[in-house]
């Protein structure tokens, strides 16, 4: 697989054209199976073929059981820079019901070997409004990252996806139903914790302490375009988007084949435009009115100011300098809010 993305990456030196990378990311699955000389023979890759003069992070996805001291010091000879640790809970309970490979106890010394080693840039997540959270035990996870001293934190609302075995189980009475309230309590009571120990929330799920954002994310955010590789990579140059065959082993076969096999589809002004409005709400920096202005065009300006003036005049966007943006109150509806703005 590692020799593959190196291929791939060859065959798709051009995407970016001559465009500076800001970031590289190792993610989706569970990069931290590969070997630290693996990872390094894919970062020469990417040195080799594209423009990394502005390189600034460089992140590894990693379970918190791989985590090894003897991994993380091969890990500090690569140019990886930043970790992100999957903790979710510092709970046992918790973690076995999410069906996660470490303990509450693997996740803390994961996080400190890191650190003792030189790999303090972390990056990790938590997860809450699940039926075994207490707001008790989610201000205790969050106590834990801040005693950590951890720069960076992504805080996820549990969501029940279509065809997945929680939802199986609810539908069965196996477990029970998520509460909206409980969520959108704990997003409450996460965001007042937080900005109270000094992280920014400048993403609705994003926090981090000053000059620690996430240049990956804020680039993904901004719509800046970006290239991904290997099985169900996703692709964005702006105005087309492009995805990966999922399958490992036809992507193996294709790219053996020196063919990268994905599909594509040209984004229409619409979808371009709703893009850039649901991305842009769920950042601190918002909706540029001036710029929707000169990329969409008078008409779908103004149909956004007419729009927006309901949310405007009850407090859940707020408009400053020409910019929108959502309230404290507007974030717990981000979806809802973006989705009467889009256009069809």
């Amino acid at each position: 697989m590692a020799n593959a993305l190196v291929s791939e990456l060859k065959m798709q030196k051009d995407y970016l054209g001559k465009e500076s990378i800001g970031s590289i990311y190792f993610g989706g699955g569970t990069p931290s199976v590969f070997s630290a000389d693996q990872i390094q023979l894919i970062l020469d890759a990417i040195y080799s073929h594209f423009n990394v003069e502005n390189v600034v992070e460089i992140t590894l996805e990693a379970n918190p059981d791989d985590l090894t001291k003897e991994y993380l010091k091969e890990l500090k000879t690569t140019h990886v820079n930043r970790l992100s640790v999957g903790i979710q809970s510092f709970y046992d309970e918790d973690l076995n019901w999410m069906n996660r490979a470490h303990t509450a106890k693997e996740g803390l010394e994961a996080i400190k070997r890191s650190q003792d080693v030189g790999l303090s840039n972390i990056t990790t997540d938590l997860i809450y409004g699940f039926q075994l959270l207490t707001d008790k035990k989610w201000l205790f996870n969050l106590e834990q990252i801040n005693n950590l001293q951890i720069n960076h934190l992504s805080c996820y609302n549990l969501t029940v996806e279509k065809g997945t075995a929680l939802q199986n189980q609810i539908k069965k009475g196996q477990s029970k139903a998520l509460i909206d309230e409980d969520g959108a309590r704990q997003f409450e009571i996460g965001l007042d914790y937080l900005t109270k120990n000094n992280f920014e929330q400048y993403e609705i799920s994003s926090f981090c302490k000053e000059h620690h954002y996430s240049k990956h994310n804020s680039n993904y955010w901004k719509g800046i375009s970006y290239l991904g590789i290997g099985p169900s990579a996703h692709s964005f140059n702006g105005k087309e988007r492009q995805w990966n065959i999922a399958n490992n082993n036809k992507y193996l076969e294709s790219i053996n084949l020196l063919k990268v096999p994905f599909e594509f589809e040209k984004l229409t002004i619409s979808q371009q435009f709703n893009e850039y409005i649901m991305l842009g709400l769920r950042t601190k920096w918002g909706i540029n009115l001036n710029e929707i202005n000169e990329k969409f065009g008078n008409e779908i300006f103004n149909q956004l100011k007419k729009e927006s003036k309901s949310y405007l005049n009850n407090g859940l966007i707020l408009e400053k300098n020409d910019i929108l943006s959502l309230s404290k109150k507007g974030k717990l509806l981000a979806d809802q809010i973006a989705s009467d703005l889009f256009i069809i």
